[in-house]
């Protein structure tokens, strides 16, 4: 069964667009990773300022490849004063794995 990751990052009211620039400009590389299934960033409507980065994997094994590689060091790294982070240090990553799933049903 596949496998969930979930970041939860903590961005200030102020820094939220310049968050998700960041986002919007990145490379893209792990839509090509081996085992890569979905990509969705999560903007907070209400009650918190915690987005959300969702992937998916086929499994855990292909998420520590992407995670050890250089895509990933890539798509992590700081940029420089162009590219200052606009989240806070306060951030979690939540794995879960995939028990039961479903799709719309269309002819």
């Amino acid at each position: 069964m596949s496998v969930v990751k979930i970041n939860a990052i903590t961005v200030p009211k102020d820094k939220q667009e310049r968050f998700e620039e960041r986002f919007r400009g990145r490379a893209g590389a792990v839509e090509k990773t081996p085992g890569f299934e979905w990509f969705e960033l999560l903007r907070p409507l209400e009650g918190t300022d915690q987005y959300l980065v969702y992937t998916r994997w086929s499994s855990e094994e292909d998420y520590r490849a992407w995670e050890q590689g250089q895509d990933f060091a890539r798509a992590h790294e700081g940029g420089g004063d162009s590219l200052a982070p606009a989240a806070s240090d306060s951030h979690h990553l939540w794995s879960y794995q995939v028990i039961e799933s479903s799709a719309p049903d269309r002819p």
